[in-house]
């Protein structure tokens, strides 16, 4: 084992910083709360211009024709299965990402065919897909995980050669893009969440965008009660409108969130030079081509390196004045919500090892050279101390 240079905080050391840095920057401004104002003064709460607004802007950034609100990227997801897949249906889905990726996809009554991730990356393994194709696959919902874009390139040709439905879950993916084009170029439909912590967080709410003049009607019928008209219903729907206060939050926020993406873009470049002198800590890698918009930075904790697991090393950090999280410390094989749906199917180490070694670091517009300062002596201090 190394030597150990400075007593742990959580030890009863002295700690790094006696203040946190922050993990998340999830504060309105002032420009976003007066937005709200404004909406609320006009007394139109409903879905309304804001929320058409945001549809439009949100689709032209990410290179869609169309843009549709929602209540949040759940419902988005449910709003996107519903007109490409139907109930029995098989649909290759990551076995790492958010439970919403493949709970809704049981929702609509199709059965998730659980794929491994890649072991650099984190983001599904197409390699590992195209082995689990079955006789009645008919759609790949692939997560782009952490911001990253995922081989949009290998997902769409394995689509091509098995007439499979793409639908991207972008939840934490704004304004990411692949090989110079904006994800909402690709595959049939595009999810996105804004729920409050998100990149353009707005509380709640979310969107669906496609290409097709078609599943975008689809999309507007589901999204409220599948009305053509007041009081004539052409189908059976859902309530899942966003409202106003939420689109002009989406909207002012959305001023912002070109440069406050530049901004986490550089930190991530911060993050890659500092971990490079720090071994046994490896942030994920960038799919080539991809351009990501890190809603989160996450790293992989060697374990065979250090003489602790991934959270005693990550509540040592916190201890020091560095918050961190696990997303996720589940594959979602492992939840009990899918037991009943795993029939025949196999193992996922990948997934199972990124579940036990997986760890977030403070992400966000607002870091400062002060918090990096702190960010990495603590890293140095815990890796040292914990080091083998």
């Amino acid at each position: 084992m190394s030597t150990i240079t400075a007593k742990l905080a959580i030890s009863g050391g002295t700690p790094v910083a006696a203040a946190k840095v922050p993990f998340m920057l999830p504060a309105l401004a002032e420009a976003d709360i007066n937005s709200a104002i404004t909406v609320l003064k006009t007394g139109i709460l409903r879905a309304a211009k804001k929320c058409e607004e945001l549809e439009t802007r949100i689709a032209a950034l990410s290179g869609a024709k169309h843009g549709m609100t929602c209540a949040n990227g759940t419902c988005a997801l449910q709003l996107a299965y519903e007109p490409l897949l139907q109930p029995g249906d098989d649909v290759l889905v990551p076995a790492w990402s958010y439970i919403a990726t493949a709970s809704m996809l049981v929702a609509r009554g199709c059965n998730p065919i659980f794929v491994d991730a890649l072991p650099d990356t984190g983001q599904i393994d197409m390699a590992d897909a195209a082995k689990r194709i079955t006789a009645k696959t008919r759609g790949i919902a692939a997560t782009h995980m952490y911001g990253c874009p995922v081989d949009i390139d290998a997902v769409q040709a394995l689509a091509k050669k098995h007439n499979l439905k793409v639908i991207y879950d972008a939840a934490q993916a704004h304004l990411s893009t692949y090989k110079g084009a904006g994800i909402g170029a690709f595959g049939d439909m595009v999810t996105y969440s804004f729920y409050a912590t998100k990149n353009l967080g707005t509380g709640e709410g979310g969107m669906v965008t496609c290409n097709d003049d078609g599943l975008a009607r689809q999309v507007k019928l589901l999204r409220s009660h599948g009305e053509t008209d007041k009081y004539l219903h052409e189908q059976v729907g859902y309530n899942y409108r966003m409202n106003d206060i939420t689109g002009a939050i989406g909207c002012s926020r959305l001023d912002r969130l070109p440069a406050d993406t530049d901004a986490r873009r550089a930190a991530a470049a911060r993050y890659y030079k500092m971990l490079a002198g720090i071994p046994g800590v490896r942030p994920l890698a960038i799919t080539p081509g991809a351009v990501s918009a890190y809603h989160l930075f996450t790293v992989v904790l060697d374990t065979d390196m250090f003489n602790c697991t991934r959270d005693e090393f990550g509540a040592a950090l916190n201890a020091e004045g560095v918050p961190n999280a696990v997303h996720y410390p589940r594959a979602l094989p492992d939840q009990p919500a899918f037991s009943k749906h795993l029939a025949g199917q196999k193992t996922w180490p990948v997934s199972a090892n990124l579940a036990q070694s997986v760890m977030s670091l403070p992400m966000h517009h607002g870091l400062t050279d002060a918090h990096f300062a702190v960010i990495e002596e603590a890293i140095s201090k815990v890796a040292t101390a914990m080091r083998r």
